[in-house]
Protein backbone atom coordinates (compact mmCIF):
# COMPACT_ATOMS: atom_id res chain seq x y z
CA UNK A 1 0.00 0.00 0.00
CA UNK A 2 1.60 2.97 -0.92
CA UNK A 3 1.99 6.30 1.45
CA UNK A 4 -0.37 8.51 1.22
CA UNK A 5 2.59 11.37 0.88
CA UNK A 6 3.69 9.29 -2.05
CA UNK A 7 0.33 9.71 -3.60
CA UNK A 8 0.43 13.71 -2.39
CA UNK A 9 4.17 13.89 -4.63
CA UNK A 10 2.55 12.57 -7.48
CA UNK A 11 -0.67 15.16 -7.20
CA UNK A 12 1.50 18.29 -7.02
CA UNK A 13 4.28 17.11 -9.65
CA UNK A 14 3.86 18.53 -13.18
CA UNK A 15 2.76 16.19 -16.05
CA UNK A 16 5.56 16.99 -19.33
CA UNK A 17 5.32 14.55 -22.07
CA UNK A 18 8.35 13.16 -22.83
CA UNK A 19 9.18 13.02 -26.61
CA UNK A 20 12.10 10.55 -27.50
CA UNK A 21 9.67 7.76 -25.50
CA UNK A 22 6.01 9.49 -25.08
CA UNK A 23 5.94 8.57 -21.63
CA UNK A 24 4.41 10.78 -19.45
CA UNK A 25 6.72 11.89 -15.89
CA UNK A 26 6.23 13.67 -13.54
CA UNK A 27 8.28 17.23 -12.95
CA UNK A 28 9.76 18.08 -9.97
CA UNK A 29 12.09 21.16 -8.66
CA UNK A 30 15.28 20.38 -7.43
CA UNK A 31 14.23 21.65 -4.38
CA UNK A 32 10.96 19.81 -4.15
CA UNK A 33 12.78 16.88 -5.36
CA UNK A 34 15.27 17.19 -2.02
CA UNK A 35 12.25 18.48 0.18
CA UNK A 36 10.15 14.81 -0.66
CA UNK A 37 12.64 12.66 -1.28
CA UNK A 38 11.43 9.76 0.81
CA UNK A 39 7.92 10.62 -0.69
CA UNK A 40 9.26 10.42 -4.18
CA UNK A 41 10.98 7.03 -4.12
CA UNK A 42 7.60 5.46 -2.62
CA UNK A 43 5.42 6.84 -5.50
CA UNK A 44 8.52 5.67 -7.29
CA UNK A 45 8.61 1.75 -5.92
CA UNK A 46 5.02 1.85 -5.35
CA UNK A 47 3.56 3.02 -8.52
CA UNK A 48 6.64 2.58 -10.85
CA UNK A 49 6.16 6.94 -11.64
CA UNK A 50 9.55 8.32 -13.56
CA UNK A 51 10.01 11.96 -12.42
CA UNK A 52 12.43 14.58 -13.96
CA UNK A 53 14.10 16.88 -11.68
CA UNK A 54 14.44 20.69 -13.00
CA UNK A 55 17.11 22.91 -11.81
CA UNK A 56 17.38 26.80 -13.54
CA UNK A 57 14.19 25.40 -15.95
CA UNK A 58 16.69 22.74 -17.20
CA UNK A 59 16.14 19.18 -16.60
CA UNK A 60 18.94 17.71 -14.61
CA UNK A 61 18.24 14.41 -13.75
CA UNK A 62 15.65 11.35 -14.09
CA UNK A 63 14.13 9.40 -11.10
CA UNK A 64 12.58 6.48 -11.62
CA UNK A 65 12.51 2.40 -11.42
CA UNK A 66 15.70 0.72 -11.66
CA UNK A 67 15.83 -1.67 -15.01
CA UNK A 68 15.41 -5.56 -13.59
CA UNK A 69 18.21 -7.22 -14.22
CA UNK A 70 18.18 -10.53 -15.20
CA UNK A 71 20.83 -13.70 -14.87
CA UNK A 72 19.70 -15.31 -18.17
CA UNK A 73 20.86 -12.43 -20.16
CA UNK A 74 24.63 -13.00 -18.81
CA UNK A 75 23.80 -16.30 -19.65
CA UNK A 76 22.83 -15.83 -23.17
CA UNK A 77 25.89 -13.19 -23.83
CA UNK A 78 28.04 -16.12 -22.52
CA UNK A 79 26.74 -19.06 -24.44
CA UNK A 80 26.46 -16.26 -27.45
CA UNK A 81 30.61 -16.28 -27.53
CA UNK A 82 32.85 -19.21 -27.63
CA UNK A 83 35.29 -20.16 -25.33
CA UNK A 84 39.13 -19.13 -24.80
CA UNK A 85 40.66 -22.34 -24.35
CA UNK A 86 43.90 -20.62 -23.71
CA UNK A 87 42.40 -18.42 -21.11
CA UNK A 88 43.17 -20.46 -17.85
CA UNK A 89 47.15 -21.02 -18.90
CA UNK A 90 47.28 -17.25 -19.89
CA UNK A 91 45.80 -16.38 -16.33
CA UNK A 92 48.34 -18.47 -14.48
CA UNK A 93 51.13 -17.39 -16.20
CA UNK A 94 50.43 -14.00 -15.31
CA UNK A 95 49.78 -15.32 -11.61
CA UNK A 96 53.03 -16.58 -11.70
CA UNK A 97 55.05 -13.95 -13.36
CA UNK A 98 54.18 -11.69 -9.91
CA UNK A 99 56.59 -11.43 -7.03
CA UNK A 100 56.11 -10.43 -3.91
CA UNK A 101 57.83 -7.01 -3.02
CA UNK A 102 59.94 -6.99 0.36
CA UNK A 103 60.02 -3.70 2.32
CA UNK A 104 61.40 -2.46 4.92
CA UNK A 105 59.73 -0.28 7.32
CA UNK A 106 61.31 2.31 9.30
CA UNK A 107 61.31 3.06 12.95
Amino acid sequence: MPHASATKVAQTAKFRLVSDNLMKMKRLTATDAARRFSEMLDAVEARGETFVVVRNGRPVARVGPAPAAHGSAVKEALRAHPRDADWADELRAQRDALRIEERRWSG
